[in-house]
């Protein structure tokens, strides 16, 4: 193995205490003369339960070692792979050097462990390359990632050819990109260093779509036509949706996001303590083949808040243009996000001694205006409300008479918030909850 590995070039800078080049070690020393047979095997096994975490964090499965080499291959940042995401394969000298290391990958794919394992008594490779994973929930694995590394796993494994095999990894990446953002939908800010945020992948993103929330068409219609200029490379706007508790805004830019996925479309969630860190996020991300939504949830400020001010650089105003991949996409129960008072007004006599109260007014009002798109999402009237309920009683299979469902209905909101969408959900839970007893 050890000498496959040393033919790679493209994809050759591996980090040295990866799975690959840690076993390409080991199977150069077994080859010696002397070796400590009980180190090697101690070895090996840590490399192993390594793998057999990775396999159950992405949900492996069968070929446990394809499943991993696919996986380096998808998410290894390098020129060719990142010019691929881009443009696709372009006619190049760089495309000899791509395919000499895909024929060394085919070479890794199909290796044999069997010599190795009889030098060492061992037979841990014989059971990772035809393994049975345990079935999981969901929630235990990152589902998305685990299919698209099995599917390609099993296009390279078919592949018997350099070409085919060429082709099928080039393919991927044209399709979906390359590393985490070729494999991910959503993801969060971590702590990193100092000038690099780290983005962490979102796993298991509620798999809403734009259909699963009833009303609030013309709403979603504006969301839709907006993305949809946005993610076909036209000019677009931020959007800010705002109104009443419950009514569906957070969840209708989920279901963006799961609607334009395969456009190329991804989200970053960003948290108000984090707005100091925006100007690194779109750095990183600006020059990435991908269309990126900023996504802040219940946005508002108070008075003492003063993160409002990276938010508005950011958005408009800031010396560096704002890249046309990204867009800001925020929900708030406020119309105007940052709280004001009756001495902000012109026309209230103020008690303090603030000297330009209409700029401090205008101050306040101006994020909110740099929204270019502002949605109301406002509180469902009570027949709205009961036609809510019943559309999704009807979708759960709840068969109760109508009357009894909205007596019931108007029940729960009494006590639990009042008419929303988020309240007739609750209401649902509640009935599914009582079926199942």
């Amino acid at each position: 193995m050890d000498k496959i590995v040393s033919k790679l070039l493209i994809f050759g800078d591996l980090p040295s205490d990866s799975i690959l080049m840690e076993l390409a070690a080991i199977c150069r020393e077994a080859k010696g003369q002397s070796y400590d047979k009980e180190a090697l095997v101690a070895r090996v096994y840590r490399q192993v339960k390594r793998l057999l975490v990775l396999a159950t964090d992405f949900g492996f499965d069968k070929n446990l070692w394809q499943n991993y080499l696919t996986f380096l291959l998808m998410t290894d940042e390098n020129p060719f792979t990142l010019t691929c995401e881009k443009m696709g394969v372009r006619e190049g000298s760089v495309n000899h050097f791509a395919k000499s290391d895909c024929a060394a990958f085919i070479e890794l794919f199909h290796y044999d462990f069997y010599p190795l394992e009889q030098r060492l008594g061992i037979d841990c490779f014989s059971c990772i390359t035809s393994y049975r994973a345990i079935e999981k929930p969901e929630l235990m694995y990152n589902k998305s990632v685990s299919e698209k590394v099995q599917a390609l796993s099993d296009v390279l494994a078919a592949a018997t050819t350099t070409e085919a095999f060429f082709a099928g990894i080039t393919d991927f990446y044209r399709a979906y990109g390359v590393g985490q953002w070729g494999l991910n939908k959503a993801f969060r800010l971590a702590n990193g260093s100092e000038n690099r945020v780290v983005f962490q992948p979102i796993n298991n993103m509620e798999k809403v779509m734009l259909s699963d929330l009833v009303g609030y068409e013309q709403q979603k219609a504006q969301l839709v036509e907006n993305t949809e200029a946005f993610v076909s490379g036209k000019r677009a706007n931020n959007v800010l949706l705002y109104g009443d508790s419950g009514t569906g805004k957070s969840t209708s830019i989920k279901a963006i996001v799961n609607e334009f996925y395969p456009r190329g479309l991804r989200m970053i969630e960003i948290y108000k303590h984090q707005f100091k860190d925006l100007s690194q996020v779109i750095a990183q991300i600006k020059n990435r083949n991908y269309k990126f939504i900023i996504y802040m949830d219940d946005l508002s400020f108070e008075e003492f808040e003063i993160e409002y001010k990276f938010l508005k650089a950011v958005i408009e105003g800031g010396v560096e243009t704002k890249p046309d991949n990204v867009l800001i996409y925020a929900t708030s129960n406020r119309r105007h996000l940052i709280r004001e008072t009756w001495g902000d007004r012109s026309d209230v006599k103020l008690t303090e001694q603030d000297v330009h109260h209409s700029d401090t007014m205008e101050e306040k009002l101006s994020l909110a205006t740099r929204f270019g798109v502002a949605i109301n999402y406002s509180k469902p009237t009570p027949a709205e409300y009961y036609a809510i309920v019943e559309e999704l009683a009807a979708r759960h299979g709840i068969d109760m008479p109508v009357d009894e469902l909205r007596l019931q209905a108007n029940r729960w909101e009494l006590r639990h918030g009042g008419v929303s969408g988020r309240t007739a959900q609750q209401f649902i839970n509640h009935l599914l909850g009582k079926m199942k007893e």
